[in-house]
């Protein structure tokens, strides 16, 4: 879950974010590492390497990120914000397409214990 030098870039360019304080560092990385911790949360475990699946992650995660960075105020004046319908389906299509772990064997031990 390490934010890395090209992730934080990228992160930053899709928040529109520019130099951040030593303080701002640390809750960008914070918020990075809580919106990751809700996608494995909700079911998406992060992929390991960089695939169009990788992508979609990627951006489900810059969206949870700039959504907290944006609402960081404790007020919220106009009307109610609805959640962004872009993201609600890249986040379902995730979910109903996590590979199954169930049959996979966890033991370590590469054998099927059933014989």
């Amino acid at each position: 879950m390490a934010l890395d030098a090209i992730r934080e870039t990228t992160l930053k360019a899709y928040c529109r974010v520019d130099e951040l304080s030593a303080e701002e560092e640390e809750l960008f990385s914070a918020l990075y590492n809580a919106a990751v911790g809700y996608m494995v949360q909700a079911g998406v475990r992060e992929p390991p390497e960089y695939t169009p699946r990788r992508a979609q992650f990627d951006l489900c995660v810059n969206y949870l990120v700039l959504d907290s960075w944006d609402r960081r105020d404790v007020s919220f004046m106009g009307t109610s914000a609805a959640e962004n319908p872009s993201f609600r389906r890249l986040l379902n299509q995730l979910k109903l397409t996590e590979p199954d772990v169930s049959n996979l064997d966890t033991s370590g031990s590469g054998e099927d214990e059933a014989e």
